[in-house]
């Protein structure tokens, strides 16, 4: 039998290049499904034009998911983190899978109650976003900030590939009858696909690979009650750790790493602000025609991608945590920006706006390195916070509209 050594392979490593591409795909799965709903928001506000689709089902999504996030960070330190993602995985899958089964059992009619059971399925996207993104940040945690990384840029990456999948249904399905549902649905079909491979393969390969094993028994020595039922899946015997007494409490962590938490609020409180409602509702009518929110969400999405890897550059890693705050401050130029772009500035304008708006993400993945456990639950927990607060000022833009 050929063993690490023989291939060249340190133990320590075995498996790295495995863990790591399951990462990127277990991160895509986290958002694919959420994703999947802001893109086809064109459909939507087809069906439900006097809903504000963008910016309602965005703000049900959020207090189910700070909520969820919140409870399960009180409780991190009992929380099963395998358990907990697989729920959560589980839980997309479903939800997804039901977008398109009200579909097609309402034939895509709109009225209040098929808005009220769309409404229902994005509550439990909610919940499952805060299993599973608190849940995966957790457990990665462990390990090495590469598996953290590539989660990152998986999460990035499922904006680039539902923004590139939209475009290619819809262009499919464009001339065709009723071409803008039946692209919606084809998509959404893709998306449930999607979700039910992370399910398989978190609860089956994910804990197996021989450098997962190693930081699972490692973390587990060290105390964590977290991991054990990752190290039973991987047919590992479970011993308690003998530091339990060395753990930070949650008010600790988060009064030692405030900034960060401030950090990733601001960050996300700009962001959410301007995306979705601000591009579907207050952007005007240009050349684009309907294409034109799908191109803006597209350019976001594939910038914020492009901006993951950022952080690998050496010098382009802000560490400081005085200049990150700087930083941060001064996105919040942003909004006046995007306000007079949308007032007097052409598509061409937008478009720009919207690459700097998802270029600059990469401030947020500066901070999210190098955490423990607990430690990334808060943050998630103060990134959630910071969505919703996001989603609910993104109402101001539309105070002045005589349609709110």
């Amino acid at each position: 039998m050929t063993t690490a050594g023989e291939t060249g392979v340190p133990a320590r490593l075995e498996g790295k290049s495995k863990a790591m591409v399951f990462c990127w795909v277990l991160g895509l799965g986290s958002l694919v499904a959420w994703n999947s709903m802001l893109t086809i928001g064109d459909y939507y506000y087809k069906v439900f034009p006097h809903y504000h689709p963008s910016r309602v089902l965005t703000i049900v999504y959020q207090p189910f998911a700070i909520g969820t996030m919140a409870i399960l960070t009180y409780h991190e330190s009992k929380v099963d983190t395998r358990k907990r993602n697989i729920i959560g995985y589980i839980l997309f899958t479903l939800s997804t899978l039901f977008l398109l089964v009200l579909d097609l059992a309402t034939s895509g009619k709109g009225g209040v109650w098929p808005y009220f059971g769309i409404c229902v399925l994005v509550a439990c996207f909610g919940v499952a976003d805060a299993h599973v993104q608190g849940g995966m940040v957790g457990d990665l945690s462990f390990m090495c900030p590469e598996f953290m990384q590539s989660f990152f840029a998986g999460l990035a990456a499922s904006g680039a590939l539902t923004s590139g999948m939209r475009l290619i249904t819809k262009a499919a399905f464009d001339k065709a009858h009723d071409g803008l549902r039946k692209g919606a649905m084809l998509f959404m079909a893709i998306s449930t696909f999607f979700e039910f491979i992370c399910i398989i393969l978190y609860a089956t390969w994910f804990a197996k690979i021989p450098i997962v094993k190693r930081y699972h028994s490692k973390a587990a020595s060290e105390g964590s009650k977290t991991v054990s039922a990752d190290l039973v899946a991987a047919g590992i015997q479970t011993q308690d750790g003998d530091s339990k007494e060395d753990r930070l409490s949650n008010k600790q962590l988060l009064f030692q790493n405030i900034n960060y938490a401030i950090d990733l609020y601001l960050i996300h409180v700009l962001t959410l602000t301007i995306l979705p409602g601000f591009l579907y509702e207050n952007t005007g009518t240009h050349q684009l025609g309907s294409w034109y929110a799908l191109v803006l969400i597209a350019m976001y999405n594939v910038w914020d991608l492009i901006s993951r890897y950022i952080p690998l550059i050496g010098w382009l890693k802000l560490e400081s945590r005085k200049g990150l705050l700087i930083v941060i401050v001064t996105r919040c130029l942003l909004v006046p920006a995007f306000y007079f772009t949308a007032k007097y500035g052409d598509q061409g304008w937008m478009i720009n706006a919207r690459f700097l708006l998802g270029l600059e993400q990469w401030i947020s993945h500066c901070l999210c390195y190098d955490k423990q456990n607990a430690l990334g639950n808060l943050l998630v927990l103060f990134l959630l916070g910071g969505i919703f607060s996001g989603v609910s000022l993104g109402w101001l833009w539309i105070i002045h509209n005589d349609k709110f």
